[in-house]
């Protein structure tokens, strides 16, 4: 069966018979109310999912089976030649959900190095785009033409046990986990470089071999990656993408088909394009101002001009968070130790120390502090990343991570189908005056 998956099978084991133990004993117990406001405004705050890979804390950030960001950069394994943690080892803890040592990530990177050949129709496919289309469009397409590999999809068909679910699931996320850098790179080159591709360098780690397919052996960018595929992995069950996947799949779509579905929510200004929206920012700044090298007071006339039309500082606040993201600080710290004297990031530093007060001044922002998307791409452009349009493809790669450790736990507990209630605005009327009892 291999390792992964005999350690994988005896935690899913345990913890299915604790949740149906939890269940027959507080299974009727209530566990928090539901305003009317939440009903109308994306549930925001209600209660209604288990995802066991990560939690957000409003004060500490995000924590992957309990491990802060800073702790995951300290005790994970890493690359022979590098500092940061492997994200190899973070799908280990998320999966299992105990921190592995050098030789438990080195099967994964083994693991996935042996399934990441990528069929040819799958390159065809996205060749049929026009160059002009998305990244993430390509990106999608990409996923969708290499569902024909499914196991999962074709076990069903032939009639698989349900008690069979997680291990077909287990597959099919490995080998897409496997397989995503190299089409993640593929659209890269053929975007932005004239088709001229990298072979795959199978001595290389997960996320080390990404940046060579994409043409960036510096050492500083391969650790940049690893440190990018870990801190954007997961973000608990909540959020668009994490939530789609978990959705799509609950109908017992295969990991391909829920995967893709995910990532057609990051590909939302909303949610994973976020961060290309930053960059574009700080570019029309700087073009505005005439300098790559803005004050602090003609940041903060910018900020100001920006709220005044009506729009928002991209990359600052956060629906959870209620403090500067860890993810945020964690990339400044790679900054500080790498390119201190950059002029963009250390404009991203100055606008850190400019908006939080410009945002705390208008008395409605809860969060006006940084999240992820505030740094991340003035990192990439240090490194040459300049197309900014692509970033959001590198949070898809990452984030297969944890939506698809999630899903193979979905499957292995037996989650059945999501379907919630919802109600119309007529029947709420009636509610309100006592003539309906849609939530009684």
């Amino acid at each position: 069966m291999g390792i992964i998956k005999e350690r994988f099978k005896a935690k899913a084991d345990a913890a299915s018979a604790e949740i149906k133990e939890l269940l027959k004993e507080h299974g009727n117990k209530r566990i928090g109310e539901v305003n009317l406001s939440q009903v109308y405004q994306g549930m925001r705050g209600i209660t209604g999912l288990v995802t066991e890979t990560s939690l957000l804390d409003a004060q500490e950030g995000i924590r992957f089976r309990g491990y802060t960001i800073p702790e995951l950069r300290e005790k994970l394994p890493k690359a022979i030649d590098g500092s940061e943690p492997l994200p190899e080892g973070l799908f280990y803890l998320m999966l299992v959900g105990d921190l592995p040592d050098e030789e438990e990530v080195g099967h994964v990177t083994a693991t996935l190095q042996r399934r990441s050949h990528v069929p040819n129709h799958v390159f065809a496919a996205i060749d049929a785009l026009p160059l002009t289309a998305h990244p993430m469009t390509m990106f999608v397409v990409g996923v969708m033409a290499l569902q024909t590999e499914s196991g999962f999809s074709k076990q069903y068909g032939e009639g698989m046990n349900k008690k069979d679910y997680w291990e077909a699931a287990f597959d099919d996320s490995m080998i897409l986990i496997a397989r995503l850098p190299r089409i993640a790179a593929y659209i890269y080159r053929r975007k932005y470089k004239f088709g001229d591709h990298i072979h795959p360098d199978g001595m290389l780690d997960w996320a080390g071999n990404l940046a060579h397919m994409m043409g960036f052996d510096d050492h500083g960018f391969r650790e940049l990656m690893r440190l990018y595929m870990v801190i954007h992995a997961d973000h608990e069950g909540g959020n668009v993408s994490a939530h789609t996947t978990h959705l799509v799949g609950s109908a017992l779509s295969d990991p391909y088909l829920s995967y893709a579905a995910g990532m057609n929510g990051l590909a939302g200004p909303l949610h994973g394009l976020a961060n290309q929206e930053v960059i574009k920012w700080i570019f029309e700044m700087q073009k505005e101002l005439g300098t790559e090298e803005p004050t602090s007071e003609q940041i903060a006339a910018y900020v100001q001009k920006t709220l005044t039309e009506g729009k928002v500082v991209p990359g600052y606040g956060h629906a959870v968070l209620r403090k500067t993201d860890p993810r945020f600080t964690a990339q400044m710290e790679f900054g500080k130790k790498h390119m201190p004297d950059d002029k963009l990031v250390n404009t991203v530093w100055k606008i850190y120390d400019t908006v939080p007060p410009i945002l705390q001044s208008l008395g409605k922002i809860k969060n006006p502090w940084p999240n992820v998307d505030a740094h991340s791409g003035a990192l990439l452009v240090h490194y040459g990343l300049v197309e900014y349009e692509f970033y959001t493809v590198l949070f898809a790669v990452s984030r297969a991570l944890g939506v698809l450790a999630s899903l193979i736990w979905d499957r292995a507990l037996g989650f059945p189908l999501e379907r919630p209630k919802s109600v119309t605005t007529e029947s709420v009327k009636l509610w309100l005056e006592g003539k309906d009892e849609i939530w009684e």
